[in-house]
């Protein structure tokens, strides 16, 4: 089907609409602001804007209803609906979806949670804006997504197998020894219903000028969690075409409906060249909390592993396991000697049960005294150790044929 934007009323257009054919509405419709919302290009070229004032709550509500009905027809049974709203009139929002699809179809109250710049208000500063998700019927197409664990989380305890008690409490399941017993590698935390993706900042590249623009990253997410490849996704107030693009870049045929012939023309635009900024939050995550060796970490790129905060010992966990407990990691520091490396990771290492570690090496220190390595730590050289490593064995060799020459003369 490919993507099709229409300009005109949503109403009119929808119902023209065949019944059960969208796998995902996404709406993020007026606020109920009562005033004038506009927004201006970057260059000052050219002013977007649209009225959102309105008569009484009632005839907001009433415009939401009809819509929203339409909505309802056309999408499929396993179809789901995102209501992107703020706290002007969220209780509103809440109310005419349940009206409209039933308090049973109720999945999620998302919280897309973001930094603003602050302002003189005497008031708390917004910092969110809610996305009401609802399905059609019970049956809801669904995709999970996984995320990192939380800074906070005592990696090695997630790993610990669990069990009942006698009073049916959780508790840490144990061995006939008394040691913990682990419960194999994790995926990692599904997806709460506390989204923090950046808000578009003044310089963003996909930042158009208009004045409700979401970020595309937010609307992948919400693709992504209920489509796949190929199914139709409907944007009845597509505004600047973000869920367009979205939908675009991930596979997804689209449709998208705006009464303005400005935004039509842009959201026309956008998807002649699709521009899309990426996250520095979503790609790095929150630094305010982590403490983990970023540097050491890095090394482990490509390889499943989750990191450890809050630990000299250990940089990280691989997700594989040995002997069915996880396998601790150590990046050897600048200025320490790799027995010095080894017998921390294995201090460490051995207060986790862990049965082999793995000490990845850096450079060469010189030491007096050698400790060694224990059995249980096996030792990895850094491609940057290794090339180190060759470049002064290909200078020694240069050195010892020019000093061979030089005899010879």
């Amino acid at each position: 089907m490919g993507t099709e934007v229409y300009e005109g009323d949503c109403l009119n257009i929808l119902r023209g609409l065949s019944t059960t054919t969208a796998d995902l509405v996404y709406l993020d419709p007026p606020f109920c602001t009562q005033r004038r919302q506009s927004l201006s290009t970057r260059d000052r070229s050219k002013e977007f804007s649209f009225e959102d004032r309105w008569n009484s709550i009632s005839h907001y509500a009433s415009f939401l209803t009809e819509r929203l009905k339409e909505l309802h027809r056309i999408l499929k049974p396993t179809g789901s609906i995102f209501f992107h709203c703020d706290k002007t009139a969220s209780h509103v929002a809440r109310l005419v979806m349940e009206e409209v699809f039933g308090a049973r179809q109720f999945q999620s109250e998302i919280i897309w949670s973001y930094k603003r710049w602050s302002n003189s208000a005497r008031k708390l500063l917004p910092a969110h804006q809610t996305i009401l998700f609802y399905s059609k019927g019970p049956e809801c197409k669904f995709n999970e997504i996984l995320t990192d664990y939380s800074p906070t989380t005592n990696v090695d305890q997630i790993l610990q197998r669990r069990s009942r008690d006698d009073s049916n409490k959780s508790v840490y399941a144990r061995d006939r020894n008394g040691d913990v017993v682990y419960g194999g590698s994790k995926k990692g935390v599904p997806l709460s219903d506390v989204w923090e993706i950046p808000f578009l900042n003044p310089k963003a590249k996909e930042r158009t000028g208009y004045p409700t623009q979401k970020p595309i990253l937010l609307l992948e997410r919400i693709i992504r969690l209920t489509t796949n490849e190929g199914d139709l996704v409907i944007d009845p107030f597509c505004g600047s075409g973000t869920t367009l693009v979205a939908a675009k870049l991930l596979g997804r045929s689209a449709i998208g409906i705006d009464i303005s012939n400005e935004a039509v023309a842009l959201t026309k635009q956008r998807l002649k060249e699709p521009v899309k900024t990426e996250s520095a939050l979503l790609m790095n995550g929150l630094d305010s909390y982590r403490n983990a060796n970023g540097d050491a970490v890095s090394l482990l790129n490509g390889i499943p592993h989750i990191p450890v905060q809050r630990n000299n010992g250990i940089d990280a966990f691989l997700q594989e396991t040995f002997e069915g407990v996880p396998i601790p990691v150590r990046v050897q520091r600048h200025g320490e000697t790799l027995s010095d490396a080894a017998g921390t990771l294995y201090k460490a290492g051995k207060t986790k049960k862990a049965r082999r570690m793995i000490l990845i090496a850096v450079e060469d220190v010189p030491t007096l005294f050698d400790l060694g390595i224990p059995n249980e730590v096996e030792v990895v050289t850094s491609a940057a150790l290794s090339i180190r490593r060759l470049i002064r064995h290909l200078n020694a060799e240069e050195k010892g044929f020019d000093e061979t020459l030089e005899s010879a003369e």
